[in-house]
């Protein structure tokens, strides 16, 4: 009678330990073909990108969608000005920071920070800066191409309030 037992119990381990080995066969790593780059990691086979990187496998600095040269359409006070070219770069030592050539006509160029949407994607851009003797304070939101901008520039006594809009 034992042996009988002994027999079902060990028929019993071999076939849970059988499905067991089959299961876990059929459940595949998701990350195990994704290579995620930049500090990313995989989570169900996507990844998620440290500040700073986009893309599928975050191989693409955040700032690099707002660089290029770009036609500058401002109004100043409900004046418009005459449309003009304005350079953005990307700060080298930063994914999260641009560099804006000529903004407001100035001459100058002034650093800003770029901001995130849920941090995936750079749509937000802050400047703060003060070069050439501007004081330069804008916010702006990059959408397709296109970059709408805000900006308080004041230098000596005056204020400039006005609103660029970029397009490349």
């Amino acid at each position: 009678m034992k042996s009988i037992r002994h027999v079902a119990v060990s028929a019993l381990l071999t076939i849970g330990i059988f499905g067991t080995v089959a299961y876990t066969a059929c459940n595949k790593d998701a990350c195990a073909s994704v290579t995620c780059m930049n500090g990313g990691t995989c989570n169900g086979g996507t990844c998620t990108c440290p500040v700073g990187y986009e893309g599928t496998t975050c191989d693409t600095k955040s700032n690099a969608k707002f660089v290029g040269t770009y036609t500058a359409s401002e109004s100043c006070g409900g004046t418009a000005s005459k449309p003009y070219q304005v350079i953005i770069t990307a700060d080298p030592s930063d994914p999260t920071k641009i560099l804006i050539a000529n903004l407001g006509n100035y001459n100058c160029t002034v650093g800003g920070t770029i901001t995130f949407t849920g941090n995936v994607n750079a749509t937000q851009l802050t400047i703060n800066d003060n070069q050439c003797g501007t004081q330069m304070n804008a916010t702006g939101t990059y959408s397709n191409g296109a970059i709408s901008i805000n900006y308080t520039a004041i230098y000596g006594a005056i204020t400039d309030n006005c609103t660029a809009n970029l397009t490349k």
